[in-house]
């Protein structure tokens, strides 16, 4: 499943690119967000974080994405923590509804978590300031995955033509 979603995803990205004949202002956004998940199995009770994503656009309809942050995850006993560093290659639908996938590694830093593969394909919302979406987020190495949603706030580091 990891060979199919990395071929899909480059695909993607160098057939986009190399169709693209128009002039566009190509360049990076960042983004400062709040999420919360919802576990797939009884093993949390929820989740909350925060994140920062850098964007770069290579066209108006792709863009590659780097996220990370903190994500909390409640549980009784003990709570657990982990930093996601995740890859992600977005695609505009139309002017602001889009799919990404994303793929990348958490690192477990509070409770007895370890590391583990994440993947997760999003659907969502963006306009110039506003970023929301809902994402499906499969741990390979965790006894769990969970539905999270992102709200952020992002802004154009883009240089004024």
């Amino acid at each position: 499943m990891k060979k199919i979603f990395f071929t899909i995803g480059a695909s993607l990205l160098i057939g986009t690119m190399a169709y693209s004949q128009t002039e566009y202002n190509k360049g990076f956004r960042l983004g400062f967000g709040l999420n919360g998940g919802f576990p797939t199995d009884g093993d949390y009770d929820g989740s909350l974080g925060i994140d920062v994503r850098a964007q770069y656009d290579f066209t108006k309809k792709t863009s590659i994405t780097l996220t990370s942050g903190y994500t909390h995850m409640f549980a009784d006993p003990e709570d657990v923590g982990f930093v996601p560093a995740k890859f992600g290659f977005k695609y505009f639908l139309g002017n602001q509804f889009y799919l990404m996938g994303e793929a990348g590694v958490a690192f477990g830093v509070k409770g007895n978590l370890d590391n583990s593969l994440i993947v997760a394909p999003v659907f969502g919302f963006a306009n110039k300031y506003l970023d929301a979406s809902v994402r499906y987020e499969h741990y390979n190495d965790y006894e769990t995955d969970q539905i999270a949603l992102r709200l952020a706030y992002g802004f154009s580091l883009k240089k004024k033509k």
